[in-house]
């Protein structure tokens, strides 16, 4: 298999019952990944604990610190200018709280390597696999993504995925700087962004366990945004060239 530099970036607010764990569950994988949290000033100290890891992995681990809590989609943006910057070959998104399996990096990884453009770590490609979500969010989360398909087209299960690889080429067309959308309907616009650059989007499934430790970050307006979101952001793209740079 060809080395490449792989990054995980990994936002984190108050994550210290988790932190530790996931860098080295990521890092105990047979393949090699490096990581990046993009920290919001936790007042429970989970920067501090990732600087105390970075003493035993100073070329795998690496920190942005940002000044307060200013949303998971701009975490995102910081860590794939970043990662674009210093020229990763994948770059992964990953939740801190084990919602998303570590040992899934490596599938999304392959499935990058034999030709996809954006590995989406999908709960809904072979059925419902949701663990420890009440009846009310699972349906909640599954119709989000009926209602997304239906207002883009896209023929995506699970839109509004959160752990997914993406090649640097994907990161280096879409113009970063202009993705309106801040919340977790962030991933939305992404996978949208993405598909009609018409790049190759392949899903994996994955088993989705939610947190254990820690609290969520999930909220209503979360829902509200994502509804006039992505009305917003289909009609806006009848505006747009979405004609890629084949030097890229």
């Amino acid at each position: 298999m060809q080395n490449t530099r792989n990054l995980v970036i990994i936002p984190t607010y108050n994550e210290k019952e988790n932190i530790e764990a996931i860098i080295d569950a990521v890092f105990s994988l047979p393949r090699s990944f490096e990581i990046l949290i993009i920290d919001d000033n936790s007042p429970d100290g989970t920067a501090d604990i990732v600087k105390g890891l970075m003493e035993k992995h100073p070329e795998q681990l690496h920190i942005v610190e940002r000044e307060g809590k200013l949303g998971l989609g701009t975490a995102y943006i910081t860590g794939f200018n970043w990662a674009v910057e210093k020229a990763y070959d994948y770059i992964f998104e990953m939740d801190a709280d084990f919602s998303h399996p570590p040992k899934d990096l490596i599938n999304l990884h392959d499935a990058c390597l034999n030709g996809a453009d954006m590995a989406i770590g999908s709960r809904y490609i072979s059925g419902v696999n949701v663990v420890n979500w009440p009846m009310g969010r699972v349906l909640m989360s599954y119709f989000a993504s009926v209602y997304v398909r239906f207002i883009t087209g896209m023929k995506i299960m699970d839109t509004t995925a959160g752990f997914k690889c993406y090649t640097r080429k994907v990161l280096e067309t879409i113009d970063l700087d202009n993705i309106k959308l801040k919340g977790y309907s962030f991933q939305i616009e992404m996978k949208f962004t993405t598909w009609k650059f018409g790049f190759n989007i392949v899903e994996v499934p994955i088993i989705f366990t939610d947190r254990t430790e820690g609290t969520s970050k999930m909220s209503g307006g979360i829902f509200n945004e994502a509804v006039w979101g992505v009305i917003k952001m289909k009609i806006s793209s009848w505006f747009k060239s979405y004609k890629r740079d084949e030097s890229v």
